[in-house]
């Protein structure tokens, strides 16, 4: 939460939890782990009945999944036709926060979890659970059953059909490879997930 801010600076609420996603899903907790997210994106994914600030359309993200789709066919064009096709005829449109995640959901003690550092893309919202399915690291994304295991609790906990939720995570995942690739970083995880999920 902003308390207060200025031109250049942030004055940010402090979450006093102790507890972390993170340490839960390494401990064994996984399932209720990503209970936790979705959650969290149930409230985030509440309409407001105020006014939309401006927000980017979910396509503007994918950019580097099409240029990566170009130049390095494959599984990029594979993941960019899934993107196409889920970006052409979204279902159930709202804010997203962008990047949910494990090590964007804080313990913040009595207001339990909040979401932190949010995007801020208009889109399906399918989308904000993809990239539970490739963290909290690359050894729990691509440990063996692991993906299949969370797409069933994910899509019970969210309501959301299994089929999309599989396309959204083999686009977030190419995408991501795509972005550390430009980046000059290793895309072998998000891959993984990628392969994970045919």
């Amino acid at each position: 939460k902003v308390l207060d801010y200025t031109d250049n600076a942030l004055l940010l609420k402090r979450t006093l939890g102790n507890k972390s996603l993170i340490k839960m899903t390494r401990s064994g907790l996984d399932d209720q782990a990503s209970k936790i997210i979705c959650r969290v994106a149930a409230c985030l994914h509440t309409p407001r009945k105020q006014c939309l600030p401006d927000l980017m359309p979910l396509s503007t993200c994918f950019e580097a999944l099409m240029s990566a789709a170009k130049k390095h066919g494959g599984i990029f064009d594979d993941a960019a036709y899934l993107a196409r096709s889920l970006l052409a005829k979204p279902e159930e449109v709202v804010v997203l926060h962008g990047d949910l995640h494990h090590g964007n959901i804080l313990d913040s003690g009595s207001q339990g979890w909040l979401a932190i550092d949010p995007k801020g893309f208009l889109g399906e919202r399918g989308f904000d659970f993809a990239n539970i399915f490739c963290n909290p690291d690359a050894d729990i994304a691509t440990s063996p059953g692991r993906l299949m295991k969370q797409v069933m609790v994910v899509t019970k906990m969210a309501h959301l059909e299994q089929h999309r939720l599989l396309a959204w995570i083999v686009s977030w995942a190419a995408l991501s490879a795509a972005w550390h690739i430009e980046d000059g970083g290793g895309s072998r995880h998000y891959i993984g997930s990628c392969q994970n999920c045919a």
